[in-house]
């Protein structure tokens, strides 16, 4: 069962793919005006997973975590043995859609290079624990501050 929930919308999201939309509920503020909260979030992987026949997949869709996918890898006898099998597990259960692969799940994160791993962990850590998916950088050449956003909204973007 997947729980509806209201929160302030944010300002300046992209627009998801309508592949990706994300799951909302709505319910008028005290000024009249809706409330919403993205659960899902569109991403591009910086290289992409490799499949088995050799097709790359790049886009995909990462939900909010749930306190039990946060608990339930902890019994996972992958994670028991090596704890930093956590975040792959972990991962497998929120990333939603990537490309045009049928299921997601640990042992796709597991085979994914470690540039996208890390991205990934960074997304999730961003949209559980920050609420978006913007981050400050500078640029090296001239120090200029500014925010990107990590899901990306057009090709080449990340």
């Amino acid at each position: 069962m997947r729980r509806q929930i209201i929160a302030q919308p944010e300002a300046a999201a992209p627009a998801p793919s309508p592949a990706a939309e994300p799951e909302v509920s709505a319910r008028a503020d005290a000024g009249g005006e809706a409330e919403v909260m993205r659960t899902e979030f569109g991403f591009r992987l910086p290289r992409g997973y490799v499949d088995e026949s050799g097709q790359v997949h790049r886009d995909g869709v990462m939900r909010l975590s749930t306190a039990r996918d946060e608990l339930v890898p902890l019994r996972d006898d992958r994670v028991r043995e090596n704890p930093a099998y956590l975040s792959v597990v972990l991962l497998g259960r929120v990333v939603v859609r990537l490309g045009t692969l049928r299921e997601v799940h640990a042992g796709v994160i597991e085979d994914m290079f470690a540039s996208d791993l890390a991205f990934l962990q960074d997304f999730y850590r961003r949209i559980n624990a920050e609420g978006h998916t913007r981050a400050e950088v500078t640029c090296p050449a001239c120090a200029t501050a500014f925010a990107v956003d990590l899901a990306g909204e057009r090709l080449g973007e990340s």
